[in-house]
């Protein structure tokens, strides 16, 4: 599928949850992005190596937000920045991977700062997601997610939003040192 025969770009307005402000970022949140970034690395590295790779200082950062706002209207990749509302914290983000083609699926990716952990963020924020992703323009008829099974509490933030686990996938080569992948689906429920 080319880019004129995608549906629009979504719209960049941000999503509002009981406590949280999804929204795609904006120049200005480079320095909080970086900092996240930067103080998380190790807990990042496994499920995010690139992004740990791509963000060495705060230009890094910048040209990375950047990219961002560029992959959204090409809709390569819909990247929301996580704030708690009230306090005007950045938490981490949420993303969206879509596959274009007859029909839409993407695949869903999120992080969050640790002492923004078990708070309930990512389960609020992923509900936003999910709400996002089957709407149009998306419209995706599934959202995936992997997780390591080595991350017991992202695979249940995944499970508690009523993504199913899909059977094992057989490896194609031996991954020393590499964690077990889970993968989950969600497909809309029907009216």
């Amino acid at each position: 599928m080319s880019i004129a025969e995608l549906p629009p770009a979504p719209s960049r307005t941000p999503i509002r949850t009981a406590r949280l402000t999804l929204r795609p970022y904006a120049p200005t949140d480079a320095a909080a992005f970086f900092t996240v970034i930067d103080q998380n690395r190790e807990r990042l590295q496994p499920a995010f190596p690139s992004r740990v790779a791509a963000v060495q200082t705060l230009a890094d950062a910048e040209q990375v937000l950047l990219g961002y706002t560029q992959d959204w209207y090409s809709r390569r990749l819909l990247v929301l920045g996580i704030w708690h509302t009230e306090a005007g914290t950045y938490l981490g983000d949420i993303s969206l991977k879509p596959v274009w083609g007859r029909t839409v699926t993407a695949e869903i990716g999120y992080y969050l700062a640790a002492e923004a952990e078990g708070q309930g963020y990512a389960q609020e924020a992923l509900a936003a997601a999910v709400a996002f992703g089957f709407q149009m323009p998306l419209g995706a008829v599934r959202l995936d997610i992997r997780c390591y099974a080595t991350n017991p509490r992202s695979c249940a933030v995944a499970e508690r939003a009523g993504f199913r686990r899909l059977p094992p996938r057989p490896r194609l080569w031996p991954q020393r040192h590499q964690p077990e992948i889970y993968y989950y689906s969600l497909t809309p429920v029907a009216a």
